[in-house]
């Protein structure tokens, strides 16, 4: 009997794939469980018109993560910093930081896609990456400043 898995199931196959098990399994374990629903055509056509949306809607937030690293490009973020002789820094910038100037400026990215990859310990402008999405990046130049 051929089903289409509604969630992962673990040594069957992922989430919308069509696979081939047993009836008895199907029946009393994927479908009553609602793991899974009998692959008729009807079901089929659900499952392609929920793919096409899923598909646009990640076309349409790659779009917008492309506007946000057009705008990041010409955005300078400045962090003011503790120093000490030597105009030393005290600690490290970090991407929480860097997270919280963003707001100030009006735009929000979550800290964990900022991706730091070395210490940001010394005065002047370091680059620094954004990973919005899989296909999309982006760099953000921070300036320390006394």
């Amino acid at each position: 009997m051929k089903v289409i898995l509604l969630q992962d199931v673990k040594k069957q196959g992922k989430k919308d794939q069509i696979i081939d098990v047993s009836d008895g399994y199907a029946r009393n374990f994927l479908i009553k469980n609602g793991l899974a629903v009998a692959a008729t055509t009807t079901s089929k056509k659900i499952l392609e018109k929920e793919l096409d949306k899923r598909k646009a809607e990640e076309d349409a937030y790659i779009a917008e993560c492309q506007k946000l690293v057009e705008k990041l490009k010409t955005m300078e973020i400045v962090i003011k910093v503790k120093t000490g002789e030597q105009d030393k820094v005290f600690g490290t910038v970090s991407s929480k930081q860097i997270c919280e100037e963003l707001k100030k400026k009006g735009i929000d990215i979550d800290k964990k896609k900022i991706n730091i990859t070395y210490p940001i310990d010394s005065l002047g402008t370091h680059n620094v990456e954004v990973n919005l999405h899989k296909k999309v990046k982006g760099v953000i130049k921070v300036t320390l400043k006394k």
